[in-house]
């Protein structure tokens, strides 16, 4: 297993981060993925024994199910602390009452304290804002993160689902009141979906932030159990009952039906390849995997050391390319006379 820093931090973080969405399976989320104590145990420790030092989960995964199965593992497998880097998220809603969702100073303070205490932990090593919420000022979450890093509560920060404009207007609030700056981007990033790169990638290379990709296999698209000529497992897997995140499924056909035969010739999965395609693309730091099944996340974690060639990665490149926005082809055409010779 290789470990990245984290963006502008000295702390390291596993390349294949172990995602906590599948347990519990409380509500809405029960069709992610429905798993109880002793499954969740034997999917941390096979994820920490192949060297997984990062887990990353929400407080509002199955209501906070998922936080507290996470933190039970942790304690149950006697996993040092320090070994350990737990990231979780808040913004979306707890409760009923209409201050129990948000970004606003008073969320961040009952959400940090509850995670807390879901855990079980004396602190947050990574916390993200889990997307946008216009009614709160941006420097009143800014400062409200500032609180519980000062407090000890938490570490490090991160962000999710926000456009690029948002991410660094709240790091510059953050740098010119001395506060602490996102460190972290967590986004939807997979060879099926690239959209990322027109301006997330550019602004976490350029500004120097960690990017973990989540739903690397685009939901389980990129599994291998689907393909033009079986739309459908029939067998209940999440893409048939759970249809997210969207996918142009005519162009991931196409990417998938590139990625066979590679996968075949190195006698892998369709889903390692797609992993170890976007384990080698610029930016990224950690890719977030979760699993139902100890066999499903042996064959993720298999992607860490699977070596793709220059030909292969050039192929998937030119196959799963997006087609480049305006103002985006503008700056490409127009660096035609800026390069030097």
């Amino acid at each position: 297993m290789k470990y990245n820093l984290l963006g502008r931090t000295g702390l390291l973080v596993s390349e294949i981060c172990l995602g906590a969405m599948t347990f519990g399976g409380k509500g809405l989320w029960s069709v992610i993925g429905q798993q109880p104590q002793d499954e969740v145990n034997e999917l941390v420790k096979l994820a920490f024994d192949a060297g997984v030092n990062f887990f990353d989960t929400a407080n509002a995964y199955s209501e906070g199910l998922s936080e507290q199965l996470l933190g039970q593992a942790l304690r149950d497998l006697g996993l040092p602390r320090q070994q350990t880097v737990v990231a979780t998220k808040l913004r979306l809603r707890m409760g009923p009452g209409p201050n129990q969702v948000g970004l606003s100073r008073g969320h961040i303070y009952d959400a940090v304290d509850d995670s807390l205490h879901r855990l079980g932990l004396a602190h947050i090593d990574l916390l993200y804002v889990h997307g946008v919420d216009a009614l709160t000022p941006l420097d009143e979450t800014m400062r409200g993160l500032e609180d519980v890093v000062r407090a000890g509560k938490v570490r490090y920060l991160g962000i999710c689902n926000m456009p690029a404009w948002q991410v660094m207007k709240a790091n510059a609030l953050a740098e010119r009141q001395g506060w602490t700056r996102f460190a972290a981007m967590q986004y939807y990033y997979t060879i099926a979906d690239r959209t990322v790169e027109h301006e997330l990638v550019p602004l976490a290379q350029d500004q120097g932030m960690g990017l973990m990709p989540w739903s690397p296999l685009a939901g389980g698209f990129l599994s291998g159990k689907f393909t033009r000529q079986q739309p459908s497992t029939g067998t209940g897997a999440r893409r048939d009952t759970f249809d997210f995140p969207p996918v142009d499924k005519e162009r991931a056909y196409d990417i998938i039906e590139a990625m066979q035969p590679i996968a075949a010739a190195l006698g892998v999965s369709v889903a390692q390849v797609a992993l170890a395609w976007l384990l080698g693309q610029p930016a990224v730091t950690s890719i977030i995997v979760g699993a139902k099944r100890p066999d499903q996340l042996r064959d993720n974690l298999a992607a860490a050391s699977l070596g793709l060639t220059e030909a292969d990665r050039a192929q998937l490149g030119t196959v799963s390319s997006p087609p480049k926005p305006y103002p985006h082809w503008m700056v490409d055409w127009q660096a035609a006379d800026r390069k030097v010779s």
